[in-house]
């Protein structure tokens, strides 16, 4: 590899790769300076004059991840050293960015990981169907014999690959194809929050930046919005070098390399990547030198402008209104001809998609909230709630769950209008559009911890559920009030995009040359503030607004996709809230779970970052085994594609009938009772309280009355009686060794992907002696279980107890199984109606002892 890179890069080569650096810099540099002093006398402008916007309703978390993790698994990684496939540990933290382990126990010891990946610019790509296209697309012009050897053989069939046109690529496969859903959310999101750009929060370097880097673009004939406008500013900078130097290189270097097509496809990534890093280094170096020349300037003109501030304001005002008169007769033209027969059809194309998205936000947020006022009815304890808001209060940076509301968006399409108005690809819409969906999501999860934590303080238990919906509809509706605002704001920002490039395009060839004589109107002092090239920018702007304002307020008016008019506006409607809003994040787990505190801080500090990690769950379906975390065989030895099929075939089979019906809160207390007899580890999901819940809600003070009777000599003798055999409209199903019918085999997971209820019930077993039947047990029976023949059984020396009241068990005895195991094979059927009926059970058939 490094002598493909050595001898295709030479030292002359190097030379033009840092020559055409250097003069992308300088002429950036120069046009940095120049707008770095116009953005501070913006800046400076509108912190004296303020500017009116519509105050938003729902508070807003400063530091939404802190101490938090957002994923964390294995992975198989294709390495270009030797060619090889590499079981890798990979940890997402709250930046977002990729680190890769040779192992979790690595990880753990807080070893240097073996690389890191900053995903900006990157696809994640699930098939190498599309990434060879991609690849093709990158060496259009060679004509070279396809070898019969693949490009890339993958150790499984689902693969996950990060492409760059620029930079390295990175190849993993995984061993599901649930997982590998999974983890395409995962990285998707890390792409996501790469690419929003940089932080808005500097008013003077970050819009300096923008305009700079357009302006450099524009320059060069590119007016159209700008893919590749991600990550930090030496990204950036290096995708702009790259986006006139690439081409350039491939002509003096694709001749010379030798081989089939793949083999030269994959040298000359390698050549591509090595020029990147080259580019991106020689970037870095010289933007920090601009930004510290700027920095040093910046107290004398900041003193300027403050001593200065009428003079400028009006010079510009004289300025401006002299452009004006030249440019908008000719704006106003193109606005009629090319502009306002499209703004229509295309906010419709904008809207559709974006407020099914946001719609989504709003039904994924509600249906946890009801989740949570269900599963109260079962234990109405602030425990309770705070176990349920310890997972609630990360629903926005939850890629899986979020994911619904991600697809809404991703139907955008601008097809037909892209190549009039020059945008380069819908998804720089897409994925701010995401972004403000997850922003939106998170302001509502935390307003509303923020007034049920307040509320909590100020009444008791007895009225949980009453306060949840108090404070359910007191976020609903101001949600629904800052979703009209961010998406009417998205919407004339994606216009202005679409429409400011193109008309910039069309006017510049007639107007640019006009511009130089109103410099001269301009008093030189304050020659750094006003620029006519930015002045004319603004007069295009404001042409263009009125029409797109108009069409807003249309669309507000008709109260479509629940848009509100400007008209209704909630200025300070809620000030106690407000006052909330400098709270900091609230740690439900160490506020409310006594169980839950932890001794250690660096302990302590660990659990929390697991937190979001725990909540990575595919809802509707049980964790298997080896999911999260495979156990990866040798390089040498990696399964052929039908064994690993049938192995996992086999295993769902299996674990589909073994798995309890958790649709019922109070189950999940009657897995710990039994984990305490057993000893058996089982992860579990929680799930919204839903079927017999209600029923047996009403029944828990009937039910604890006859816990406390003692058992009669026909119960006594009942309990010692063997249990009635399995009905016959019930097959039996085989289960692995160590496992019953009533829980599935507990899996290797070494990953991070640990249930929350699963890490509080191993707290609670410690805590709980293990002779005390819990309250759960006798609420649900096994009747609302599905039931499954064991065909072995470990092997006991004494029965287990049965609790008081409850119905006898249904396993049955050694002999028994010994008798029953089939010669051959069994066969692993169940009949449909015996499945479905398992969930539907009454509250009479949950809790025989009640009647």
């Amino acid at each position: 590899m490094g002598d493909v890179v050595s001898s295709h890069l030479d030292e002359a080569k190097r030379e033009i790769v840092t020559g055409r650096t250097a003069e992308v810099m300088r002429e950036f540099g120069y046009l940095y300076e120049q707008q770095y002093a116009v953005a501070l006398f913006n800046k400076i402008r509108f912190d004296i004059e303020g500017g009116g916007s519509p105050q938003p309703q729902l508070l807003h978390r400063k530091i939404p991840l802190e101490n938090k993790s957002i994923f964390s698994g294995s992975m198989f990684q294709f390495l270009e050293e030797n060619k090889k496939w590499r079981n890798r540990f990979l940890f997402v933290p709250d930046s977002y960015n990729i680190s890769y382990y040779d192992n979790k126990a690595s990880h753990d010891r807080g070893l240097h990981p073996k690389g890191t990946i900053n995903c900006a610019g990157y696809k994640v790509l699930t098939s190498m169907e599309k990434y060879l296209d991609l690849i093709c697309n990158s060496l259009p012009d060679v004509k070279a014999k396809v070898g019969s050897s693949p490009f890339l053989k993958c150790a499984t069939p689902f693969p996950l690959i990060l492409w760059h046109p620029y930079a390295h690529h990175y190849y993993f496969c995984v061993g599901t194809e649930k997982e590998q859903q999974k983890w395409h959310a995962v990285l998707q999101d890390c792409v996501r929050h790469a690419n929003d750009g940089l932080s808005e929060e500097n008013k003077v370097q970050t819009p300096a930046f923008t305009d700079a880097v357009r302006l450099f673009r524009q320059a060069k004939g590119h007016f159209g919005t700008w893919e590749m406008m991600c990550g930090a500013p030496s990204q950036i900078l290096s995708n702009l070098v790259m986006e006139g130097l690439l081409s350039e290189l491939r002509e003096l270097i694709s001749p010379r390399l030798k081989g089939k097509l793949h083999e030269r496809q994959k040298n000359w990534m390698l050549i591509s990547d090595a020029v990147y890093s080259l580019v991106q280094g020689q970037c870095q170096a010289q933007y920090e030198a601009v930004v510290q020349k700027c920095v040093e300037v910046h107290p004398s003109l900041e003193a300027s402008i403050r001593t200065d501030m009428d003079q400028i304001i009006t010079s510009k005002e004289h300025v401006t209104n002299k452009i004006r008169a030249v440019v908008l007769p000719k704006a106003e033209k193109l606005l009629k001809v090319s502009i306002e027969p499209y703004i229509t059809s295309i906010l419709d194309a904008l809207m559709e998609p974006t407020s099914r998205g946001f719609a989504e936000v709003r039904d994924v947020f509600f249906r946890e909230l009801v989740d949570m006022s269900k599963n109260t009815l079962n234990e109405g304890t602030r425990e309770t709630v705070a176990q349920h808001m310890e997972k609630i209060s990360m629903l926005a940076f939850h890629p899986v769950k979020m994911q619904s509301c991600y697809d809404k968006v991703e139907q955008l399409s601008l097809e037909g209008l892209q190549q009039r108005f020059d945008v380069s690809s819908p998804s720089i819409f897409i994925q701010r559009a995401q972004i403000l969906m997850r922003e939106q999501m998170d302001d509502a999860v935390y307003t509303f911890e923020q007034i049920l934590h307040q509320s909590l303080d100020c009444q008791g238990p007895e009225e949980l559920c009453k306060t949840i919906q108090r404070c359910q509809d007191r976020v609903i509706k101001k949600f629904d009030y800052d979703s009209s605002t961010v998406r009417k704001r998205f919407f004339r920002e994606a216009l202005l995009q679409i429409f400011i490039p193109y008309m910039l395009k069309q006017l510049s060839p007639s107007c640019a040359p006009e511009l130089p004589r109103f410099q001269e109107l301009i008093f030189e002092d304050f020659s750094r503030f006003i620029l006519v090239e930015n002045i004319f920018e603004e007069v295009v702007l404001h042409s263009v607004m009125k029409d797109i304002m108009m069409a807003l307020k249309e669309a507000a008016v008709q109260r479509r996709h629940n848009l509100y008019r400007d008209s209704i506006v909630l200025s300070n409607s809620d000030p106690s809230l407000q006052m909330l809003g400098e709270n900091p994040s609230i740690d439900w787990a160490c506020e409310y779970q006594a169980d839950a505190e932890v001794d250690d801080e660096e302990a302590q500090k660990t659990r929390r970052m697991k937190q979001v990690v725990s909540m990575i769950q595919v809802e509707g379906s049980p964790l298997l085994p080896n999911e999260s975390c495979m156990d990866v065989p040798s390089v040498n030895d990696i399964p052929e594609e039908d064994g690993e099929e049938g192995k996992e075939e086999r295993h769902r089979v299996g674990s589909r009938e073994n798995l309890p019906d958790l649709s019922n809160g109070s189950v999940l207390k009657e897995e710990e009772a039994k984990q305490e007899d057993q000893g058996t580890e089982v992860v579990l999901k929680d799930e919204s309280a839903t079927g017999c819940s209600s029923a047996i809600a009403e029944k828990v003070e009937n039910s604890q009355v006859k816990e406390q009777q003692p058992p009669t000599k026909e119960e006594t003798s009942e309990e010692l009686l063997p249990p009635p055999p399995p009905s016959e409209d019930m097959s039996s199903s085989e289960n692995p060794p160590g496992t019953t019918a009533e829980f599935p085999p507990p899996p290797h997971d070494d990953s991070g992907f640990q249930s929350p209820t699963s890490e509080k019930m191993e707290v609670e077993e410690e805590a709980a002696p293990s002779n005390q039947p819990s309250q759960a047990e006798e609420q649900t029976s096994p009747a609302c279980l599905p039931q499954a023949k064991v065909e072995e059984a470990p092997p006991t020396s004494q029965p287990q107890p049965q609790m008081d009241g409850a119905p006898p068990s249904n396993q049955p005895s050694q002999a028994e199984v010994e008798e029953a195991a089939p010669s051959s094979q069994p066969q692993v059927e169940m009949e449909e109606e015996s499945v479905s009926a398992a969930p539907e059970a009454t509250a009479s058939d949950c809790d025989p002892g009640v009647q």
